[in-house]
């Protein structure tokens, strides 16, 4: 039950920033979307869900009051990182996961598009299992973009697969190297780069394979 909104989990960061509740709250909500909110397992949610972002305001500076303040550019960055770093540990953890999968989504003509054609190959037990048997069939990968629903011109459709190119303009890549890719799916963290050239939006988001040890776990959880 890891997914959006925001995956089953209990978060708490705490800083001694001299931070108001609202800056706090504003730099939550927007890190919580490129971190917590772009995680999945299995696209199933849980009820149990938390992040809270507190400050003791013990530390020795001036107040910030205001999200805009440029003295915040650092410690939201720290934040940002931090976020990631803890999301991305949840994906790690996931029930019977042997590799971490980073879907990048790019050239969509909105960010809901993107973030919507992402999840969409994410959460596709097809591409999840395709990944865990270290095959690189990108016709799962064309598929979970298919089912988001969103218009899609495959004419101008690029899929990469760590560093190689494995399709564009609606065929197999004139470079695809199969063999030279199954190689790579071999490694424990996998990146499948989607580029839709339908505009300047991009999302990315982070899931991981489907093993027979998810299944092993899941069936088991009430015996």
């Amino acid at each position: 039950m890891i997914a959006p909104n925001m995956a089953t989990m209990l978060g708490f960061i705490f800083t001694n920033a001299n931070l108001p509740s609202n800056v706090l709250q504003k730099i939550l909500e927007i890190e919580n979307e490129k971190t917590f909110n772009s995680i999945t397992v299995d696209s199933d949610t849980s009820t149990s869900d938390t992040v809270l972002l507190s400050a003791t305001r013990t530390a020795n500076h001036v107040p910030i009051n205001k999200y805009s303040d440029k003295r915040l550019k650092d410690f939201k960055r720290n934040v940002s990182s931090l976020m990631l770093e803890l999301a991305q540990l949840i994906v790690i953890d996931g029930e019977g996961a042997s590799k971490f999968i980073t879907i990048k989504l790019e050239g969509a003509s909105s960010t809901k598009s993107a973030k919507k054609i992402a999840f969409s190959v994410a959460n596709s037990p097809l591409v999840k299992t395709a990944v865990a048997g270290e095959d690189p069939n990108w016709g799962r990968i064309a598929m979970g973009i298919g089912k988001s629903g969103e218009i899609v011109d495959q004419k101008k459709l690029k899929i990469k697969i760590g560093n190689f190119v494995v399709a564009e303009n609606g065929k197999v890549s004139e470079n695809y190297d199969e063999k030279k890719l199954k190689e790579y799916m071999e490694w424990d963290s996998i990146e499948i780069e989607i580029n839709l050239k339908l505009g300047n939006d991009a999302f990315k988001c982070y899931t991981c394979d489907f093993t027979h040890d998810y299944i092993d776990i899941n069936a088991d959880y009430r015996n």
